[in-house]
């Protein structure tokens, strides 16, 4: 059963860093294809994979936010790439600022990366 969710959420993880560069490149040259509705909804779902498989992993392992200092530091690398994803999607932010969303948002995956592999608090 983990072998399941781990596969699942590093499946997800991928799907979701792949739609948001696809998203940022077809924002950068102003496509009509982000009006595409299969484009607004699939980010949802991926994401909410994500974030069912996160869970199911967290009760697997007996290992929680605010408890476990790794675990924490994950759910803040998570946070803080949905907000820089937000800013780096945000079409009336200007190319500076979805640039610096884009630079954060991979920065702040690689850090939950880190931690998921080693299982250590890099902050805490």
């Amino acid at each position: 059963m983990y072998t399941l969710f781990k596969h699942l959420h590093l499946t997800a993880i991928g799907l979701s860093v792949l739609l948001f560069l696809f998203r940022f490149v077809l924002l950068t040259l102003q496509s009509p294809m982000l009006q595409k509705k299969w484009l607004k909804i699939l980010p949802h779902i991926v994401d909410t994979l994500l974030l069912v498989s996160a869970i199911s992993l967290m009760v697997l392992i007996q290992q929680y936010p605010f408890v476990d200092a790794w675990v924490t530091e994950k759910l803040l690398g998570l946070v803080m790439y949905i907000f820089m994803v937000t800013l780096a999607l945000k079409p009336s932010n200007t190319k500076f600022i979805r640039f610096v969303g884009l630079i954060g948002a991979i920065s702040w995956i690689a850090f939950a990366g880190m931690v998921a592999v080693s299982k250590q608090a890099i902050l805490f």
